[in-house]
């Protein structure tokens, strides 16, 4: 048990040495020490359809591009998102509206350049220049500067992203366009005939092939392009094409360009390759810099230059593996030079694991995203008084992105250009698949977010900006109402006592706006008189005028149904063995009620379920349409969670990869299933849904991978049983857990107002009710889920809602070394006592003070519990006795139990 607290301490002491060393820092690079809780994430747009690149305008409205080929422009000043234009695109495979840049002349020229798929049946991916003024895309303005031949009738690896260097020359980064779903997902080497679009070496390998590039041109004013000195071949041709800046590339996703250095950063997805070292190292994704042309491995080297070994599809022969000095492409399918130039290994490298080499880049499924260099003398418009760039402690520093891990790193280099550390960059923000950062002129960061599912429209893709405060923080605006709907007339109490001043001490003064006026108080009581939807808004202003805003709605007219369960005996224990009876009521003031008969009982959607695991419980009431199945593999729930599955995988809803339920439905729930899927999830496979390779999660343990994988296939089995609103249910003698009754009622709406969904969680508890189970807590530390130690004179764990109608006696789980009194009070800390427990460490005296030894856990005696009926909160009080109590010296408790 002690070893969690190991860990956590651990933790703290390394946020606390973070932090120290970026105050140490930040001393001297500016006027304020760097404070990472200043890094500020505004949620600017949501609700995105597969959001691309982005580019911020010199007047910092943003622009960015959808694959399926719509130009979104948003408008900071109004906070308005508008459709400019839709290029018609070919958006089927990983094709689209993929690329875009600003001239960067683009004040005077209004140019703007996209990467796209053209439709029709010539397969080309197009750069082309627009002219895009305030907030017109002038379509006819259209100048071709390149096109690249492809293939579409093979997926995959289309890149598209788009970079301007300092020079001026612009970049374009274009995938290999091969199909990478070969037997066991090595590197994509197939020369059968007939297998060419398996090929790279035709594509990334190919001198004379634009494919598996990041090209560099010169756009002319006039349109077309120069060839700029300085590219990988001569400008005659005469080696290979004279574009091709880097090659070796097999889906270098996004680019950018250190604006200082002229280094050219990308991320290159990598393949998803089994373990078999005879043909060649493990999957790695990579981030790569070049500070010159090159060739940069792919598909004969990956990670540090590690080598494949040459392999024949048709004798499935393994040959010698290539020679990074001198690798040779004899491929049937390569029309250009044989032998290439000298390859050039990652910066950073990472495979399915944790990597022992570069830190904080997580474990998974893997996507590289690159970001920008920062350099605050680049930028550095203001705000008002307060500048809104990133902080110094940025300078020089790169930032790059994990589309499928959801984080954002920053990496800093030495003077000769090695990495120096690379560090989490608000690691406690939420990222959902981050596909483009760019800096603004202004100096803070944009990103934007793909959303979870693939190829879709999420509702959690977003566009943010991020900025670090400096000086004073504006506060933050929130709203408390205890009622959002209700029959007119309807009298509601708005409170803001949950705004803050993040600087701490601020006054704040609040304006409530409303239908018929303003009002300055934090908190109010209004009566909307007339039935409709009524929008309330809260400003919040600090003392130096910094403000922010909250709003919520009101609906007056329809009064939501109320929902209550009555029982014989008590409703919230129940005896194992022993009969439960239930009666859920249902009374709206519109519909009438269950009783009456005025309300169908087949309208009231009522379900039951079982949870051994309490914390599985309460992620179900928190999302029930995140948590079905058989809540006693909540472990491989929690496991699903915790992993990258969601990025391929969802409950119902399809991504890339298969639902749960189609899993869940295709395997039968036995031994043999449960050890094939796990061997997939642990070493990774592919062919049994399409194309889509699974990733390997060699992270995990097999008896973690089982448990995920009989989560899954107990979907086909539901336990959230349909039952009536009137029924009886008897507990095994077993059962340990809590059952759960959740009841809910669509009323028929009442005049402006349309139809509430009213719902009620009703938690029916074993009378030994875990300590871990309560609802909330002070001074108090949880140990693995099972037990709770009260380290503070003081401290206390709550229960809400306990229904004490028929409880006699009360003892409890514990253990201690400490003399002190634990005591049952209710409605608060300091509310009438129930029953008092003094305790004596005697009890415990065989036990010697060891903190090497396990605690050895005793039941205590049964106390008196005062008789008292009805439903409360039930708190149990800490009183220290010994004055020596704390985190390693407190009072343990297991179980409670309640006695009738």
């Amino acid at each position: 048990m002690r070893k969690y607290w190991i860990i956590i301490i651990v933790a703290i002491v390394a946020a606390g040495g973070f932090y120290l060393t970026s105050q140490l820092r930040g001393k001297g690079e500016s006027d304020q020490a760097f404070d990472p809780s200043r890094l500020q994430k505004t949620e600017l747009a949501a609700g995105l359809d597969e959001p691309m690149e982005l580019a911020v305008l010199p007047d910092l409205n943003i622009l960015f591009i959808e694959r399926k080929g719509a130009i979104r422009l948003f408008f900071p000043q109004t906070e308005e998102l508008k459709t400019i234009a839709e290029l018609e695109v070919f958006h089927d495979l990983e094709d689209g509206l993929l690329g875009l840049a600003l001239d960067p002349d683009y004040k005077d020229n209004h140019f703007i350049y996209l990467f796209y798929s053209p439709p029709g049946d010539k397969p080309i991916q197009r750069v082309s220049r627009f002219v895009f003024k305030e907030t017109e895309l002038d379509k006819a303005s259209e100048n071709i500067l390149i096109e690249i031949p492809t293939q579409r009738e093979e997926c995959c690896h289309s890149a598209g992203s788009l970079a301007f260097g300092p020079d001026g020359t612009l970049y374009i980064a274009v995938g290999d366009n091969t199909n990478p779903h070969n037997p066991g997902y090595y590197n994509s080497i197939d020369e059968r005939p007939g297998r060419e679009y398996w090929d790279a070496q035709r594509t990334a390998a190919n001198t004379d092939d634009l494919r598996g590039k990041i090209l560099r041109i010169k756009p002319l004013p006039e349109g077309g392009y120069s060839i700029p000195e300085g590219n990988l071949f001569p400008a005659d041709g005469s080696g290979g094409r004279p574009e091709i800046y880097a090659m070796g590339c097999r889906n270098p996703y996004r680019i950018t360009v250190d604006q200082k250095n002229n280094y050219l950063y990308w991320g290159d997805v990598g393949q998803n390759t089994e373990d078999n070292p005879a043909r060649g190292p493990i999957s790695y994704d990579e981030f790569h810099r070049a500070t010159g042309p090159g060739f940069f491995g792919w598909p004969y080297f990956a990670g540090d230059n590690e080598p494949y070994a040459d392999f024949d599809f048709a004798t499935e022969e393994i040959g010698p593996f290539f020679d990074p000095l001198r690798p040779v492409n004899d491929s049937p399918n390569n029309t250009g030079r044989r032998e290439l130039p000298p390859a050039q290994g990652a910066l950073i490298w990472y495979s399915y694991d944790s990597s022992e080499v570069f830190p904080h880049l997580g474990t998974g499924g893997k996507s590289p995203i690159i970001g920008p260099v920062y350099y605050s003398d680049l930028v550095g418009q203001t705000k008002g008084k307060q500048p809104v760039q990133l902080h110094e402690y940025f300078d020089g520093k790169l930032f790059i992105a994990e589309w499928m891990r959801d984080w954002v790193n920053v990496v800093s280099f030495h003077e000769d250009g090695t990495i120096r550390e690379i560090e989490p960059f608000m690691a406690e923000e939420q990222f959902n698949h981050p596909i483009d950062l760019e800096l603004g002129s202004d100096g803070a960061l944009y990103v934007l977010e793909y959303g979870t599912f693939w190829f879709s429209k999420n509702q959690d893709s977003r566009l943010s900006k991020i900025e670090y405060v400096y000086g004073n923080r504006p506060p933050v605006a929130k709203i408390k109402v205890d009622k959002t709907a209700g029959a007119a007339p309807l009298t509601v109490r708005l409170s803001a006592e949950d705004a803050y001043d993040p600087d701490q001490g601020d006054e704040l003064k609040f304006l409530w706006t409303l239908s018929s006026g303003k009002f300055t108080s934090e908190k109010i009581n209004y009566t909307f008189d007339q039935p409709g939807e009524y929008e309330v808004l809260l400003t919040v202003e600090d003392k130096e005028g910094f403000k922010s805003q909250a709003v919520t709605s009101i609906l007056v007219g329809n009064e939501p149904a109320a929902i209550s369960m009555t029982s014989p005996g008590n409703t919230s224990f129940y005896w194992p063995g022993e009969p439960f009876e239930y009666q859920i009521e249902v009374e709206d003031a519109e519909d009438g009620s269950l009783a009456s008969g005025s309300i169908s009982p087949s309208s009231v959607a009522v379900r039951q379920s079982y949870y051994k695991n309490h914390a599985m419980l309460k992620r179900s009431m928190e999302n029930t349409d995140e948590v079905s199945g058989n809540t006693a593999f909540f472990g491989g729930y929690e496991l699903i969670n915790q992993n990258d599955c969601k990025a391929c995988h969802h409950i119902q809803e399809k991504s890339v990869g298969p639902t749960y339920m189609e899993i869940a439905e295709r395997y039968p729930n036995d031994d043999a299933s449960v050890a094939l899927l796990s061997g997939k999830i642990i070493k990774g496979g592919s062919g049994n849904w399409g194309e889509t390779a699974m990733s390997a999660h060699p992270q995990l343990r097999e008896e973690e991978a089982s448990e995920m994988v009989k989560y899954i296939l107990s979907l086909a089995e539901d336990s959230r049983e349909r039952v009536s609103p009137k029924g009886a249910f008897t507990p095994s003698k077993t059962d340990s857990g809590s059952y759960l009754i959740s009841a809910a009622y669509e009323d028929q709406g009442s005049g402006e107002i349309g139809p509430l969904m009213a719902t009620k969680d009703f938690v029916i508890r074993n009378h030994r009710m875990p300590a871990v189970s309560c609802d909330s807590f002070e001074g108090v530390a949880v140990f693995n889920e099972e037990t709770v130690r009260f380290t503070a004179d003081g401290a206390y764990i709550k229960f809400e809602n306990i229904d004490l109608t028929g409880l006699k006696e009360i003892s409890y789980t514990y253990f201690s070394r400490l003399e002190g009194v634990l005591e049952c009070r209710i409605e608060s800390t300091t509310g009438k006592t129930l029953s008092t427990f003094v305790y004596d460490p005697e009890a415990n005296k065989s036990i010697q003070a060891d903190a090497s030894k396990p605690n050895d856990f005793t039941e205590s005696g049964k106390f008196p519990l005062e008789d008292l009926s009805g439903v409360h909160d039930v708190y149990f009080v800490f009183k220290d006795k010994s004055g020596e109590v704390g985190m390693w010296n407190g009072f343990e408790l297991a179980h409670i139990h309640f006695h009738k």
